[in-house]
């Protein structure tokens, strides 16, 4: 695992001071005590006459109107930005090709992307992995078929018989695990590669909004085919949609929709149905909750596929939402979206993510509206958005936190990258950040906005530029991917202790940490004389090393000064004013671009640069890391 601590205080001394003074360090300061001036337009200058007058106007941009700049905020905000070749290209189309380019991405071409490659550690294509409660059953069947997690089992009292199905669960926690880290880092793969970056850019939306975590699910193909569901259904119906996640088998799981059954209904799923995916509090009672989750009951599970049950759905007559009858999903599905509010709850979280957060009751009503008029069609109201004067506007652009996934993979765009390096590590580097694919916090999702920032993560986010453009002072790795996601559970020093105990061939005595530090007690009630809990942990880990394979790419690969030379830049001034412009969103204060003027100057040893000499490439290098800890590169 890359850790993400700050590099050693003499090595980073230089990286954090502009000419004669501290420039970086009193920013976050400042920052931290004032949060406003983060998402105000004014932290970098001057606007531009008369477009303060755009906030709230959804009147559709011109082509006179259209810009370079407006271009990359385009992209910026519905993809994840890109080389001032890919803005050019954007720009050259006008504001309403350019939208419906990316509002519509399925008639359009995409590069190929490489389909995931599967370490294959599951038994079988059709094997349904363990979930939370499953064990004792499993046990049970274990001990009545002689075979159980696709692994046989030897019946006799006298050996400890369960060893090889608790070494199997725990290997399958521990692969799964591991898989879905490698999943994320194929969907990093897939949003800088894409063509279609607003496809990717709304997957991603609706993972936040449809929070569905891989902690319960446990399984990583099932967390893989919900994404599917959102790149193909992301920009159509939500009706579409909102059926298509009510049978997705993630969600299945994740909400416990296998347990609804006529006669005992769970109403996990059909309370978060109303108040997070579709109407939001106080426009549903509990009698609503209720009958809508006999109308969903007998939709579950058959292996790994959805399955409608006819025998387990309660057939009984049900009252939501002022609707009366035998309903059953689908109908609860059609009365939600009825509702005027639905309308207005989706334009508000579509608009909170891609526009600000403060949007104004009037623009809501408009775009619900239009929601309700189009048959909830996302892609219409995508349009509308992306090519109102609004978007465009003072109040707009610069003013949204970019969420970790989103720092991480604009970067890699904006340099121009190829591949998602492995130095920083992508997942390990957006967890620590605080955004964790697959993984979200809750149900409710990540809160985005000004939950991003804290001392913390500002550090995180000035270290994760450090070691990208400088990966020769990321602290050697000390163990690998699979070994540092073993630990995170095991614990290092059970662990440690574990593995000298297998190396020496003591397998038969428990290690001196008590197993009740895992969090694993409960499972002792078991039966502790049929398996060792302790060395089932150690072998399913063991297991888990040997089967999942990381084949990540090595570190970025990219020359500042071969762009500089293509640009036709040969000063440190114009490299301040390259760099800015292709990296930042909003400009630079007048007193901190002269300051990195000046410390360009003072890297480059003048005011020409030398663009063949190794040393000025490392300068430009150590410029753009101070132009991305500015607060301004994390805005968009």
């Amino acid at each position: 695992m890359v850790r993400l601590n700050p590099p050693p205080a003499a090595r980073t001394r230089s990286a954090t001071r502009i000419a004669s003074g501290v420039l970086v360090a009193p920013i976050l300061l400042a920052l931290l005590l004032a949060p406003d001036a983060l998402a105000s337009p004014r932290l970098a200058g001057a606007l531009t006459p008369g477009e303060s007058d755009w906030r709230d106007d959804l009147t559709p941009l011109g082509d006179a109107e259209w810009s370079r700049e407006r271009a990359a905020h385009l992209l910026e905000r519905a993809g994840f930005g890109g080389t001032p070749e890919e803005v050019d290209a954007w720009a050259a189309l006008g504001p309403q090709a350019a939208v419906e380019k990316l509002v519509r991405w399925q008639s359009q071409p995409n590069r190929p992307l490489a389909p995931f490659l599967h370490s294959g550690i599951f038994p079988s294509e059709d094997f349904v992995p363990p979930g939370d409660g499953d064990l004792e059953r499993i046990v049970l069947r274990a001990a009545l078929f002689r075979r159980g997690l696709g692994v046989k089992i030897r019946w006799n009292f006298d050996e400890a018989w369960l060893q090889p199905l608790f070494d199997q669960f725990f290997y399958l926690l521990f692969a799964n695990a591991g898989e879905m880290t490698r999943v994320a880092h194929w969907q990093a793969e897939r949003m800088l590669r894409t063509r279609r970056p607003l496809e990717e850019k709304m997957a991603l939306f609706w993972h936040g909004h449809f929070a569905t975590s891989n902690e319960k699910v446990r399984d990583y193909r099932k967390m893989k085919r919900q994404w599917e569901l959102f790149r193909e259904k992301g920009n159509g119906p939500f009706g579409e949609l909102l059926l298509g996640i009510c049978r997705d088998p993630a969600m299945l799981v994740y909400l416990d929709g296998s347990q609804n059954v006529r006669g005992s209904p769970n109403e996990n799923f059909a309370r978060e149905i109303m108040e997070l995916f579709a109407l939001g509090v106080g426009h549903y009672g509990e009698a609503d909750v209720k009958d809508a989750a006999r109308a969903f009951t007998g939709w579950g599970l058959d292996g790994n596929d959805f399955d409608r049950s006819f025998w387990r759905h309660d057939r009984g007559k049900k009252q939501v939402l002022g609707r009366r009858g035998r309903l059953d999903g689908e109908d609860v599905v059609e009365v939600i979206l009825e509702q005027p509010e639905a309308a207005r709850f989706l334009a508000t979280k579509i608009y909170r993510y891609f526009v600000r957060e403060d949007p104004s009751p009037a623009v809501i009503d408009a775009l619900a509206a239009d929601l309700r008029e189009n048959h909830h069609d996302v892609g219409r109201l995508l349009e509308r958005i992306f090519r109102s004067r609004d978007f465009y506007s003072d109040a707009t652009v610069g003013t949204r936190i970019k969420p970790p996934v989103e720092l991480i993979v604009s970067t890699y765009r904006k340099l121009g990258l190829d591949e998602v390096p492995g130095a920083p590590f992508f997942s390990t580097t957006a967890a620590a950040m605080g955004q964790e694919l697959y993984m979200p916090p809750n149900v409710a999702g990540w809160k985005g906005g000004r939950t991003w920032i804290n001392p913390s993560t500002l550090m995180l986010r000035q270290n994760f530029a450090r070691h990208l453009l400088f990966p020769q002072e990321i602290p050697p790795l000390e163990k690998s991917l699979m070994e540092t996601i073993v630990v995170a559970v095991v614990g290092q020093d059970l662990y440690d202790q574990m593995k000298e105990m297998a190396a020496s061939g003591d397998r038969s005595h428990p290690p001196r940490v008590g197993m009740e530090d895992m969090g694993f007690a409960r499972v002792q009630e078991l039966d502790t004389n049929a398996f060792s809990l302790p060395w089932a942990v150690y072998n399913g880990a063991e297991k888990a090393l040997g089967a999942v394979r990381f084949d990540i790419a090595p570190i970025a690969r990219f020359r500042i000064s071969d762009d500089l030379k293509e640009a036709g830049v040969s000063d440190a001034s114009g490299a301040v004013r390259y760099l800015s412009e292709r990296f930042l969103r909003v400009p630079l204060r007048a007193a901190d671009r002269r300051a990195l003027e000046s410390r360009m100057r003072e890297l480059a040893g003048g005011k020409r640069l030398d663009l063949d000499d190794p040393a000025t490439e490392r300068g430009l290098r150590e410029l753009l890391h101070l132009l991305m800890s500015l607060p301004e590169y994390q805005l968009s």
